[in-house]
């Protein structure tokens, strides 16, 4: 995938990855479009004139059709859309009361994602180009007991990009899925001192990602153990190691 000279809409990315990824864009000489909910968080990067920015919430599908027209009213040529709008929170399934974060959880991770999808995609068939990139995590292969609905949600675009995958076969639009580690932003490197930090992260992402062919699959080092555990028989092993975590709820 050329990540140069591309129009690029990162929809989630005002803050960590996707905040990364569009610095990468816009330096390889990209024109790039940041979508979130705080878009003064990119505001540096916005000033620098080398984003710009678009207010969206996912959750909202008045919000995200009004971001689509924005956008393509400004860029009718956008061939980049990258769909990260996620949020990460802990839930104890002993008490009732984590519904309302497992709601909160699908509802931004996962129809979320297909609410971009859906409003992009004819414009990306329309062209007859482009690369649509979703994100997903290596908890959607392997669950982090401490983030159930998190875990599940992202196994749900992860299974809703293999399909999209396959409607769009032959359409000239790729879809690829990166597939991330812990990776130090958002607080994970308190809660995970192993998290992979973020240059680290996108340098060896991005790597894969311009790979020609590009993969449908962008997993690297540091997240295959949790792609391939189920393939490579550590899948139980490892889930007990990550229950352990567990011991830190209230009452455990």
């Amino acid at each position: 995938m050329d990540i140069s000279g591309r129009t690029v809409l990162v929809v989630g990315g005002t803050s960590g990855i996707g905040r990364g990824l569009a610095r990468r864009f816009a330096a390889a000489g990209s024109t790039v479009v940041v979508a979130g909910r705080d878009t003064g968080k990119v505001a540096d990067l916005v000033g620098a004139g080398t984003v710009e920015a678009v207010p969206v919430d996912v959750t909202d599908p008045a919000s995200v059709l009004r971001a689509r027209d924005e956008v393509l009213a400004a860029h009718p040529d956008l061939d980049v859309v990258v769909t990260m709008s996620g949020v990460m929170l802990f839930e104890d399934l002993r008490d009732p009361a984590h519904f309302e974060a497992a709601q909160t959880t699908v509802a931004v991770n996962l129809l979320g994602t297909i609410r971009v999808l859906d409003a992009f995609t004819p414009h990306l068939l329309a062209l007859g180009r482009g690369d649509i990139v979703t994100v997903t995590s290596g908890i959607a292969f392997l669950p982090f007991p401490l983030m159930p609905t998190y875990g599940a949600s992202k196994a749900g675009v992860h299974a809703y990009t293999e399909a999209l995958r396959a409607q769009l076969a032959g359409t000239g639009v790729r879809v690829t899925e990166l597939v991330p580690p812990a990776v130090a932003t958002a607080g994970q490197e308190k809660v995970n001192p192993a998290a992979l930090p973020l240059d680290d992260y996108l340098d060896e992402a991005l790597d894969l990602l311009t790979a020609d062919p590009t993969p449908e699959e962008v997993v690297v080092q540091a997240a295959r153990r949790l792609r391939w555990a189920e393939r490579d028989g550590t899948y139980a092993d490892l889930l007990r190691q990550r229950s352990q975590a567990l011991a830190t709820l209230p009452g455990r």
